[in-house]
């Protein structure tokens, strides 16, 4: 899917610089010929040819994607790691410190719900589709660093901390951290 992506992506820029930057100038220089060139239709079919496919193979992913949400979930390697936002684990002595641990990722809601938190943000109210997305970021994240931190042997990450930033537009990304620790029996 990635490379079929990858190839529409291509064609539409390739199709979009073609139509704007040959396009628009021949159109300016040539006016009076009512006939459209061929190199011209095949750079916009290109450019929407291109957006088609991205369209297309971003749809079947999201879609696989969901499915395998709704499946039951897989069995973390995580599971036992216990995440803090303090340095001490009350009763527990940090026996070795093993280093920083991270999970990262960028999410996105489709535009058909940013229109809609649009609409919300200019009535008020809180915007459920925003907040949908980051407590799926947040997910993800935490998930992918506790992964991490079970994969070094940890039994715990102390000082969690989240950062988030506006990518751009309505995609946000979301950088959860800390130390992942041994603890003393």
């Amino acid at each position: 899917m990635r490379v079929l992506r990858q190839i529409g992506s291509l064609a539409f820029v390739a199709g979009l610089f073609t139509a704007v930057f040959a396009g628009i100038p021949w159109h300016v220089i040539a006016e009076e010929t009512p006939r459209v060139p061929w190199w011209l239709r095949i750079a916009v079919f290109c450019l929407l040819g291109g957006i088609l496919v991205v369209l297309a193979t971003v749809a079947i992913e999201q879609r696989s994607a969901k499915s395998a949400a709704e499946g039951p979930p897989p069995a973390e390697a995580g599971g036992d790691v216990v995440l803090l936002n303090s340095e001490v684990l009350p009763g527990r002595q940090v026996e070795q410190v093993l280093g920083l641990v991270q999970g990262h990722t960028v999410y996105a809601i489709w535009l058909g719900k940013d229109l809609s938190a649009l609409v919300r943000l200019i009535l008020g109210g809180e915007l459920t589709e925003y907040t949908e997305m980051m407590g799926r970021a947040r997910a993800a994240a935490t998930d992918r660093m506790t992964a991490e931190a079970a994969s070094l042997g940890a039994d715990a990450v102390i000082n969690v901390r989240y950062m988030t930033t506006s990518v751009v537009g309505s995609a946000a990304e979301l950088l959860v951290y800390g130390t992942a620790v041994k603890l003393a029996p």
